[in-house]
């Protein structure tokens, strides 16, 4: 007679797993706009509803890669904390020289 108490241990939080809401493909890091600049494939995309159209980044494209003049610019287009070998990243960008611009 003790193995319900036991089912219902486990049962409850398997139910409420199944009302967890919509998943999205990613943690934080979404700007106001709910959009971000993915890194890989050099592009801002959005995860929320179409509001307004959102606003070109600041950064200057050469051939297939991206360019930031400063940090400013890199946090605007939400990509600082740019990695050694990303498109952007630039030695300007990375003070302490340990692989990490705009930390």
């Amino acid at each position: 007679m003790k193995a319900w108490p036991l089912a219902l241990l486990f049962a409850a939080p398997l139910a409420m797993l199944g009302n967890a809401g919509p998943v999205q493909a990613h943690g934080g890091g979404l700007a106001a706009d709910g959009c971000h600049y993915d890194r890989k494939a050099g592009t801002r995309h959005c995860h929320r509803g179409s509001g307004a159209a959102p606003a070109s980044p600041p950064q200057r494209s050469i051939g297939s890669s991206t360019y930031f003049p400063n940090c400013a610019a890199a946090r605007a287009a939400a990509a600082a904390r740019v990695r050694r070998g990303d498109p952007g990243y630039g030695r300007h960008l990375d003070r302490d020289n340990d692989g990490i611009g705009c930390e």
